[in-house]
């Protein structure tokens, strides 16, 4: 093997050599292979090819599209629903058709499965984030598969991921897995559409700094679906950037997970950065909804960002939203972009009060210092 074909398996090997649980997610253009309603043989293959990666001794969580899906092909309907009370009334037939499918595809092979279905509210609150993470950490030592889903019966806009690739690197994160496996229609991340260029190339890997690695993304491909390779690409950089390295596959494909977990070039491998976030910065980086904002000065983010320090007053500017002591805000620079978050030692009144001022004169001007910092460097995340 040539010195090149060597170094460009590295990553791919290193990703996959001690996998030891590993979420997967599977969109609707799978389980229906393009049609309206499931697709029973499709879902039967990936129960299998799933209960086999459980025999080697790994943990495995399902995230699963399909529950609107299922319902359309139950009432008849040939378009996905437009209005959100359509779509939660689809989701409802659905979602139990969905889970009797997989019981049914897991049970020749005598693996237990269970249903959680969240919403975006389940991630931003800490307590509910935390109660899900142990509900899930718990069925997976008592050997059964999460299936996870967003729960569409209740969703709404303000509150509803939009797709579950979204969905799939809370999941990852939250779990703290090994890889995200991401299976599409397609057989990865192509430099153009390759249904309509026959000179699109499938990129094998995407490297952690990808600023110029030029590809194809875009929208649903289908009336089926809520996602598109576009959202497949945010979803595999954000879990790469936590540390969890991406891999956006066919789901078409027989034996592609285990193709996957041999190291073969199969799919776009992302890889992940160096540095792997730990539990509370995942949930800070990712699932968190920030309350409020605050805008620094170009010594506190250098300070924040290259020196690893502590905010103080002495680096705020400004701070906007109402957010109260304790919650989640945005850091931003003062271009108004958002480069970290991190969880407020005081309210927004009390920081616009101190912007500026030293540590030493907090307590002279809010008449007690419970803190020397606007945000510890232990309760902040920076985004990359």
């Amino acid at each position: 093997m040539k010195q090149s074909e060597m170094s460009a398996q590295q990553p791919r090997t290193g990703a996959v050599r001690n996998v030891k649980r590993l979420v997967v997610k599977v969109g609707s253009a799978v389980l229906s292979k393009g049609d309206v309603g499931l697709h029973r043989p499709t879902m039967e293959r990936i129960c299998r090819e799933l209960s086999s990666i459980r025999e080697e001794g790994r943990e495995v969580v399902l995230v699963s599209s399909g529950a609107i899906l299922a319902g359309m092909g139950r009432l008849g309907l040939t378009e996905r629903p437009g209005s959100i009370p359509l779509k939660q009334a689809a989701a409802a037939v659905g979602q139990t058709l969905l889970m009797r499918h997989y019981e049914e595809g897991f049970d020749p092979y005598g693996q237990k499965v269970a249903q959680l279905l969240l919403t975006q509210e389940d991630f931003r609150s800490r307590p509910r984030y935390l109660n899900a993470r142990n509900t899930l950490f718990t069925l997976l030592h008592l050997g059964v598969l999460p299936v996870i889903n967003e729960n569409d019966t209740v969703a709404v806009d303000e509150i509803r991921f939009g797709d579950n690739d979204t969905l799939s690197v809370l999941v990852a994160t939250m779990v703290g897995s090994d890889l995200l496996v991401i299976l599409t229609d397609l057989d990865g991340l192509y430099t153009a559409d390759p249904r309509m260029d026959a000179e699109a190339r499938l990129i094998s890997q995407v490297p952690r700094r990808s600023g110029e690695v030029s590809f194809w993304a875009a929208g649903p491909g289908t009336g089926l679906g809520t996602g598109g390779m576009q959202t497949k690409v945010e979803a595999a950089r954000r879990a790469a950037a936590s540390g969890i390295p991406t891999i956006v596959a066919s789901g078409l494909v027989e034996g592609i997970l285990a193709r996957i977990l041999r190291g073969e070039e199969v799919g776009t491998l992302f890889q992940a950065s160096s540095s792997r976030m730990r539990g509370r910065k995942r949930w800070l980086a990712h699932a968190s909804q920030p309350r409020g904002q605050i805008t620094v000065d170009a010594g506190a983010r250098e300070a924040l960002i290259r020196g690893g320090k502590s905010l103080l007053p002495s680096g705020v500017v400004s701070a906007t939203g109402g957010f109260e002591g304790g919650e989640v805000v945005s850091l931003c620079d003062t271009e108004g972009k958002e480069f970290a978050r991190g969880v407020a030692n005081y309210d927004a009144e009390q920081v616009a009060r101190i912007k500026g001022i030293k540590s030493t004169q907090i307590e002279a001007t809010l008449g007690a210092k419970p803190f020397d910092e606007v945000i510890h460097r232990d309760n902040l995340v920076i985004l990359e």
